[in-house]
């Protein structure tokens, strides 16, 4: 019995970071399939989406774009954990064009994620969103190369070239 107190005292500290680990893994996985989700949803629909972000409250969610219904009952909302937070890199746009702007009011001009009818994604959106967990970890979330859908980054380097 104290043979086995010793070993788990010891690989303790081990399983917790490999369980926090676990949890700041799932919550970008989960991110990532919203974003396609959201994008197919536009695509069948045939109306804009939005993937709203806040990241002072940990909160993120989808729904359809208020300009084309009131309500959706499809909407959905998720809330990170309380030891994960998120931040948002916007794109360097001087110019939005006015439904786009207007769309960004309408979510109290939180970032957004706009995705559009045919399942193209927004000049506006984000390029980057990193979801964090203490000073441990971090994982980006990006678009694609071909700016097409939203991926989990191996690196944190932004990607030149765009």
């Amino acid at each position: 019995m104290a043979m086995l107190v010793i070993v788990l005292s010891v690989a303790a500290p081990s399983l917790g970071r490999f369980f926090r680990g676990r949890n700041l893994d799932s919550e970008a996985r989960r991110f990532v399939s919203l974003t396609r989700y959201a994008q197919s949803r536009a695509a069948s629909e045939g109306m804009p989406m939005v993937l709203w972000m806040n990241p002072q409250q940990g909160v993120y969610g989808l729904e359809a774009d208020a300009s084309y219904t009131e309500t959706d009952p499809k909407a959905v909302e998720f809330t990170l954990a309380d030891d994960l937070r998120m931040e948002v890199q916007l794109p360097d746009t001087r110019t939005q064009s006015s439904q786009q702007s207007r769309s960004a009011r309408l979510k109290g001009n939180l970032p957004t994620i706009r995705f559009s009818p045919d399942g193209f994604i927004s000049d506006t959106s984000p390029e980057r969103i990193a979801m964090r967990q203490g000073n441990d970890g971090v994982i980006w979330i990006g678009q694609s190369r071909n700016q097409l859908n939203y991926e989990i980054q191996t690196n944190d380097l932004p990607r030149l070239g765009r």
